[in-house]
């Protein structure tokens, strides 16, 4: 058979999440064999472009965290924007099309904008093989929509923004792209957790997260959190450490960037988050409960809504209601519920009879029959055929994630 050439992995480093989902993939691509090449959407920019596209994203959240719910609410009443931003990336087309060797079998996404670039190059022949997209929200906002993606691949309990998009667009369910540490059995237990990171071992904690950037109204949040006298916050920083220093001044338990995030995670009792990313489905897939707090404009609120609709976390609207919840999702002995009691994380469990692709197998399946079916046919068809026959070639070897999916 021939060899089923090279895969692209196209993320972005703006933040953390959709790096670390592309990160994720190339790991079981690779375990299979296959050849990966990531690639970074913001090298394709201009060099000055690179730069003031992710500080201006990140002054936005920053300064003008309304701005950038203006501009989400734009982009999902109509289509307008999106082409705009179409528009806007249209110069720098052929730099992206040179940037994917020639042997590539498979294109994949981790990042909304490169639809953009890349979804125009496949509608128009330019991009004469599968283009594969990972949504990493719980929202599939307008931005991700492009035409000329095969598939996009969403995690249960994902929504199409604006609903009437969902007819146009093929939409694969598949497991969340979360490291197997997330899932797997704990190498240690609770206390010895708590002991590696320095944290007092008979109190309730709260794990305090943000995101790579620590973005939005972190120090609130802490405060408040530490407010309620009924948890201990324990907070991440990512690599903010001006946020850092400012916080450690307050506050003993108080990190910049983690890498053992799975020990981390299992030595508290809730997690306290703000944007519904990878940081959210990482702490659900351990089975620790979520409280979604003064969550970030745009698709921060906008997951938040779907994870609460769902049952997957608690969306606190206002800190009135912070103690009540902190004391029923980590079984302090005030709440009516008892000690032990674990919401929303165990109660929303799917049904572990079901399961779900493994991303990486839709790719792989997809690289599988591109590479056999030659020349430009082997695009739409060859990855539509994959979707349905991966379900059934592929269900044997998946593993379940444990995980509320």
């Amino acid at each position: 058979m021939e060899s089923p050439g090279r895969i692209v992995v196209v993320s972005a480093d703006v933040g953390g999440g959709h790096d670390t989902a592309a990160a994720e993939l190339t790991r079981r691509l690779r375990g299979r064999g296959l050849v990966v090449d990531r690639l970074n959407f913001l090298d394709v920019l201009p060099r000055p472009a690179h730069w003031a596209f992710k500080e201006m994203y990140r002054g936005i959240l920053r300064w003008l965290p309304w701005g950038y719910d203006v501009l989400f609410a734009l982009g999902n009443r109509s289509r307008f924007s999106v082409s705009v931003l179409r528009m806007l990336l249209r110069p720098v087309r052929h730099r992206m099309r040179r940037a994917i060797p020639a042997d590539t079998r498979v294109v994949v996404t981790t990042y909304p904008f490169a639809n953009q670039l890349l979804g125009p190059l496949r509608r128009q022949g330019r991009l004469d093989v599968p283009l594969i997209t990972y949504v990493t929200d719980f929202v599939l906002h307008p931005t991700w929509h492009s035409p000329g993606v095969d598939v996009y691949c969403a995690v249960r309990h994902a929504e199409v923004y604006p609903a009437s998009a969902a007819d146009d667009i093929d939409i694969t369910v598949v497991q969340p792209l979360v490291s197997p540490a997330f899932t797997a059995p704990a190498a240690v237990d609770r206390r010895h957790a708590r002991r590696r990171f320095g944290l007092p071992v008979d109190e309730r904690l709260a794990l305090i997260v943000a995101g790579a950037w620590g973005a939005g109204e972190l120090k609130a949040t802490v405060a408040e959190v530490a407010a309620t006298g009924r948890v201990r916050p324990v907070v991440v920083c990512g690599r903010n450490e001006v946020l850092r220093r400012q916080l450690r001044a307050d506050h003993p338990y108080v990190f910049g960037w983690v890498d053992d995030m799975p020990t981390l995670m299992r030595a508290v009792d809730v997690v306290v988050e703000n944007a519904g990313g990878l940081t959210c489905q990482e702490a659900l897939a351990c089975g620790v409960p979520v409280v979604t707090y003064r969550p970030i404009p745009g698709h921060g609120r906008a997951n938040a809504s779907v994870l609460a609709r769902s049952g997957l976390t608690r969306w606190v609207p206002d800190r009135d209601q912070l103690g009540p919840v902190l004391t029923a999702l980590t079984g302090d002995p005030r709440s009516t519920r008892g000690a032990g009691t674990r919401l929303p994380g165990h109660l929303a469990r799917a049904d572990p009879t079901e399961s779900w692709l493994d991303p990486a197998s839709v790719v792989a399946e997809a690289a599988s029959r591109a590479a056999s079916a030659g020349g430009r046919e082997r695009g739409r068809r060859a990855l539509v055929d994959s979707v349905g026959d991966a379900a059934a070639v592929v269900a044997a070897l998946l593993q379940s994630s444990g995980g509320p999916w």
